[in-house]
């Protein structure tokens, strides 16, 4: 990788790590339900200039599709997000959207679409789940801790859930900053129709607001394209390597701006969960080459890009590469 890519993947890691750290503080003033559709909002925008500055045009005949990927990879995670961090320190919110590989193995071999099992992928999903007991181990699993617990995981499955359906309906179809455009459009109307059943009084402030701004306009809109670029360059497996990045980020930002406890359990369960993702990865027959598969050119391979905040991934739009982010 070169110079300026690892300086784009530094750069990647930290909006898009950083993007718990801003819900946290968003939630000082904003209902989860806001936060979410101002998310979407700001993020749409700017992936309208931008497909608009690429030529890329708005797709036609996709909305149904675009209206299932938003909901599965933008509205109900971005919502159980924010849901979760009511209750739950945003460092572990960017430990637990890590474990999004493992749910789209759950799903590959429920579907029929990843049958490369192993043994190695199997103790990689046991112990990615382990380490999320790790973390929650000592907490009571009831009451509102335990439903932020579940909403945060419940929003890494819904990333996995949208990247199983991108893959089949909207990958190559269109230019990717224009589909993701209109993904997040799609996304904020979701959101809007949640606005009249939200009875939380908004009470912004300076903080709130800023930190929603930031969390649209670069942990969902400009990491995208940044995301894009490194994809482009340095190919789609650099570019995954953010997705170990994330959870370090978001664990540090939260230990050191707000303060959130950084416990040797925490930390012990981000590196189980992280060596989990890791070994559910491995896959038998892989050559040396397809390992450090070259970047493609635009178009050839977006799947990647346009599932992007990690996912993990931050493989979905405003998602995370983790395989997001």
């Amino acid at each position: 990788m070169t110079g300026r890519g690892v300086l784009r993947l530094g750069v990647l890691a930290l909006l898009w790590g950083s993007g718990f750290l801003w819900i946290k503080l968003a939630l000082t003033g904003l209902s989860p339900v806001q936060i979410t559709v101002i998310r979407c909002a700001l993020g749409a925008a700017v992936l309208v200039v931008m497909a608009r500055a690429s030529r890329q045009r708005m797709p036609r005949r996709l909305w149904g599709h675009l209206a299932v990927a938003a909901l599965f990879c933008n509205a109900l995670p971005f919502l159980l997000f924010a849901i979760g961090e009511q209750t739950v320190d945003s460092g572990v919110a960017g430990v637990l959207n890590a474990t999004t590989p493992l749910f789209s193995l759950l799903i590959g071999l429920a579907i029929g679409t990843d049958r490369d099992i192993t043994p190695v992928r199997v103790a990689g999903l046991v112990l990615g789940f382990a380490g999320i007991l790790l973390i929650f181990a000592p907490r009571q699993q009831h009451g509102l801790a335990g439903v932020g617990a579940l909403a945060l995981l419940g929003a890494a499955a819904s990333y996995a859930v949208a990247f199983a359906y991108m893959g089949r309906n909207l990958v190559g179809k269109g230019g990717p900053i224009a589909v993701s455009a209109a993904q997040l459009t799609a996304a904020t109307g979701l959101g809007a129709l949640m606005l009249p059943f939200d009875h939380t009084p908004a009470t912004p402030n300076v903080t709130a607001i800023v930190a929603v701004v930031v969390l649209g306009v670069f942990g969902t809109g400009l990491t995208f394209v940044l995301n894009y670029r490194i994809i482009e360059d340095e190919g789609p497996t650099s570019a995954a390597t953010v997705g170990y990045l994330l959870p370090v980020v978001s664990v540090a930002l939260g230990a050191i701006v707000l303060d959130e406890p950084l416990t040797a359990r925490i930390v012990a369960g981000m590196a189980v969960v992280l060596v989990g993702v890791a070994l559910t990865r491995l896959t038998w027959g892989r050559s040396a080459l397809s390992r450090s598969e070259p970047a493609k050119r635009p178009g050839e391979r977006t799947g990647h890009y346009q599932l992007s905040v990690m996912s993990t991934e931050r493989d979905g739009v405003g998602g995370r590469s983790a395989d997001h982010r």
